[in-house]
């Protein structure tokens, strides 16, 4: 019994101290444009799971945690106007298609400069992609500006529109650093329609506050767990030494 109670206590720490990994990378995102909170979930596994009626006293069932992944929340961060005509932000679903070494990638952060090479990119120098390809700007172009469609003008005209996609499974979406996600469902065309804004970025969406609570009463949980598996230890190393002095 006491080395069950000891697996059942190391299995609530190893999801408690997932959940902190979660919510420690939430607050450390609070800052980054576009971001998106996740949230860990978990579910009850109980054991034995074999059964049989010829017992007299039929297993006790042990209730373990198992981690089950984290979910993603899409929901919309703060838009805020900053007057940079670079900068682009996606109101409702959807993400912007850039191009990086590992091939095509999302992401919500529109944070976007102009490369050595004339190229739109984001802020870790990945090419944004355009319904045509990379959108590149000349030299002497001058007055830039994004339409709520995701089109592109300068002086000369205009230069191409932004590829607007969203995901067919946000769930199955993978972080990959960077403020960057890849799609294993691949991606998903979205009819065409404003729902940009230009000038401006969208904040994350996580709501710090809480966070910070959910991070104190998780941080307070392992404490507690982590006593009573000590505790626990403690006695079946007692409960050892002692049957150890029983005369033979």
């Amino acid at each position: 019994m006491m080395e069950n109670a000891l697996l059942i206590g190391l299995s609530r720490q190893m999801a408690l101290a997932r959940e902190m990994d979660v919510i420690a990378n939430n607050v450390a995102n609070v800052n980054t444009n576009g971001f998106k909170a996740r949230d860990a979930r978990f579910a009850e596994h109980l054991m034995p799971g074999a059964s049989a009626d010829a017992f007299k006293q039929p297993d006790r069932k042990l209730s373990y945690v198992v981690d089950q992944g984290t979910a993603l929340d899409l929901g919309q961060g703060s838009v805020e106007r900053t007057g940079n005509p670079l900068d682009a932000a996606i109101r409702g679903p959807g993400f912007f298609a850039v191009q990086t070494q590992r091939g095509e990638r999302y992401t919500r952060d529109g944070a976007f400069t102009i490369g050595s090479n004339g190229a739109l990119v984001t802020a870790s120098g990945d090419p944004v992609l355009g319904e045509g390809g990379p959108i590149t700007l000349g030299a002497t172009e001058t007055q830039v500006e994004i339409g709520a469609d995701g089109t592109i003008t300068t002086n000369l005209g205009q230069r191409g529109r932004l590829r607007i996609v969203d995901v067919a499974d946000p769930q199955a979406l993978v972080s990959e650093g960077a403020n960057l996600f890849s799609s294993p469902g691949g991606a998903v065309p979205l009819p065409p329609g404003p729902r940009v804004a230009s000038s401006s970025l969208e904040r994350s969406n996580v709501k710090s506050v809480l966070e910070m609570t959910r991070l104190m009463e998780v941080s307070r949980s392992y404490t507690s767990v982590a006593g009573i598996v000590s505790k626990t230890d403690e006695l079946r190393r007692t409960a050892i030494g002692r049957l150890a002095d029983v005369p033979t």
